[in-house]
């Protein structure tokens, strides 16, 4: 029923728009993504840290709520060292942090005879704790490394991109215990579109929505590629300071872009609040060194996981982006094999038939090679069509055009109109164009079209509103709706991929060389 609901809402979405091209405000380079948020010198109290001088291991700075984790006040802290704290001595400590780093693994430390879970990263000149106590209330909630094992075979037997999509969810949805998981990939401007989803009936479901990319702005994504986890338990949290606010070794803030503690920007709570979500965790699915997309893990109550459970999920975190990238990257090798293909085979038939005949051969033209639905060849002064394309006085203004923009390298855009007003009157035939400039005095082109695809986007709120400022244009808020906003884009062809212009690169090489 809650589904259905759904489908119907989407169906008469308040909020429907046409437009010839999206041009969404981009708050996620002209704001979003100037925020220093590794700056936001607080951390969430789920831990406490502290930030230890690398020369004798002396406490230069902490949180405040590490008082209730190491027994004894601030001051006292920062008059101590962490030898003094644990009664072991410098060289035994560095050694231990210096495995610790190395393997990524959680350390036990007991100070004045508490135990706890530890977390090193190294900075240039300090050391940085997370700490978290060391009892049965914290230990691993979902068997720790076995069920991660059962999740990895499980992954062994999916070949499709999809296939593996919707296991991980499902298995890290039955792991968990949580409410909700989607996994969401990134399209080339970062917005954010839901591939796979399980919810359960509290939460709302997005699949198949497009969230802007301010959602996810640049430097919170720059810090995914150091973090592979993200976990806030608690939205309502409050967040605990260090002091001095000033790291005394780098007289700034500091550095928090490797702590897992790290506080969280009080617009990004609200944006929590206005999803009805009390709890979020990210887990980041890196491709070919590039954020790919999020597994996004959300719950209507408090959620908490130890940072055992943390360093396994981050470990999974690589187990599936390495098989989503050999899932891809098998795709784009038989891509690349199958363009190869056809290419050969039109080069084979122009050697044969000769320029025109073999460009526009019907066993494998040119159109076929570049999924185009119309070609013009422009040749010493002559036009030679194929398939479906504009008239003769727009494909004559066309030469003159890119004779005018002196176009001598590979030239591809799936909105021609963006760069040609006239096409509007051929968008249907002719909203994506490649040309291969070719020698002559003549100004010779092999261009290729591709028809109009329109798209209508699902937007999980309106991506204009993104972001609203309040009258003094710095206080801020994420938008209140998550109400699906319909965009449809006209105008638009099915963008080019980076092989094919590869492959015109290599067909323009060829017809230089080539004489009829």
């Amino acid at each position: 029923m809650y589904r259905y609901i759904f489908t119907i809402l989407r169906l008469w979405a308040p909020y429907i728009t046409k437009t010839t091209f999206m041009q969404a405000t981009n708050f996620d380079s002209e704001f979003c993504g100037n925020l220093p948020i590794h700056h936001i010198n607080t951390i969430q109290p789920h831990g406490a840290i502290i930030l230890l001088d690398k020369k004798n291991l002396s406490i230069i700075q902490a949180s405040v709520n590490s008082v209730d984790y190491l027994g004894c006040s601030l001051q006292e802290l920062l008059d101590t060292t962490l030898t003094e704290l644990t009664g072991r001595d410098l060289t035994d400590l560095e050694e231990t942090f210096a495995q610790a780093i190395k393997k990524k693994a959680v350390l036990s430390l007991t100070v004045n005879e508490k135990p706890l879970m530890t977390l090193v990263s190294a900075h240039e000149l300090y050391y940085l704790l997370e700490m978290q106590v060391d009892d049965v209330q914290i230990k691993s909630k979902f068997g720790g490394l076995q069920q991660v094992r059962e999740l990895v075979s499980a992954l062994e037997t999916t070949t499709a991109l999809q296939e593996t999509c919707d296991l991980v969810v499902s298995e890290l949805k039955k792991l968990l215990g949580i409410d909700g998981v989607m996994m969401y990939k990134f399209d080339a401007a970062w917005n954010g579109t839901v591939i796979s989803e399980l919810k359960s009936e509290s939460l709302e479901p997005y699949l198949g929505v497009t969230f802007p990319a301010s959602d996810v702005p640049k430097q919170a994504r720059e810090l995914y590629l150091k973090n592979p986890i993200r976990l806030i338990p608690n939205r309502d949290y409050q967040a605990a300071r260090l002091y001095p606010v000033i790291n005394p070794l780098t007289n700034s803030f500091s550095d928090l872009s490797s702590c897992f503690l790290r506080g969280v920007a009080d617009v990004h709570l609200e944006y929590m609040t206005n999803m009805q979500v009390m709890a979020s965790m990210s887990l980041r699915v890196i491709h070919n060194g590039k954020l790919w997309g999020l597994i996004s893990c959300n719950h209507s109550t408090v959620f908490n996981l130890s940072f055992e459970d943390c360093e396994n999920l981050a470990l999974l975190t690589n187990v599936i982006s390495t098989k989503i990238s050999s899932i891809i990257n098998n795709d784009e090798y038989q891509f690349v094999s199958d363009l190869q293909k056809s290419r050969n085979q039109l080069v084979d038939a122009i050697y044969k038939d000769g320029l025109v005949k073999g460009i526009f051969n019907t066993q494998v033209s040119v159109l076929d090679l570049f999924q185009g639905s119309g070609a013009v060849l422009y040749l010493k002064g002559k036009q030679h069509t194929a398939g479906d394309t504009p008239d003769s006085n727009f494909l004559d203004n066309l030469h003159l055009w890119l004779q005018a923009k002196d176009i001598t390298q590979i030239y591809a855009t799936h909105h021609l109109v963006g760069a040609l007003e006239d096409a509007a009157d051929f968008s249907e035939k002719a909203s994506g164009m490649l040309v291969i400039p070719l020698a002559g005095a003549e100004a010779n082109y092999l261009v290729c079209f591709r028809p109009e695809v329109v798209k209508t986007v699902e937007w999980g709120g309106n991506p204009h509103q993104a972001i609203n400022f309040e009258a003094d244009s710095s206080t801020y808020h994420p938008r209140h709706s998550f109400k699906i906003w319909l965009e449809t884009v006209n105008q638009t062809s099915q963008p080019w991929h980076e092989q094919e212009l590869q492959i015109a690169s290599t067909i323009r090489s060829f017809l230089l060389e080539y004489k009829s």
